[in-house]
């Protein structure tokens, strides 16, 4: 005959962890009075100790700004260079009249 595996939830989990980081009691009397095995006091207590950090990072995404490629740059100022000499000769065609 095969037991059914027990799953706890997660709340139930950090209140245990929490209970053992706070160490008013051992971890067997935690084990004893949650009614489940030392090894899971032990194994949910180190498990919040390690990944305590990342309850206080900053969940946004950095975004990377975008870096155009040298052609793009290149091509872009030979196209301001066209855009200038064009203006310029159009500016000296009105200041002639």
């Amino acid at each position: 005959m095969s037991r059914k595996r027990l799953v706890y939830s997660s709340s139930f989990k950090a209140k245990v962890a929490l209970a053992a980081v706070k160490q008013d009691r051992t971890i067997s009397e935690l084990a004893s009075h949650f009614k489940i095995h030392p090894q899971l006091v032990a194994k949910w207590k180190s498990h919040l100790l390690a990944t305590v950090e990342t309850c206080f990072q900053d969940g946004r995404k950095k975004v990377k700004p975008i870096e155009p490629s040298m052609e793009q740059l290149y091509q872009q100022i030979g196209q301001l260079k066209v855009e200038l000499d064009f203006l310029k000769k159009k500016s000296e065609e009105f200041s002639a009249l």
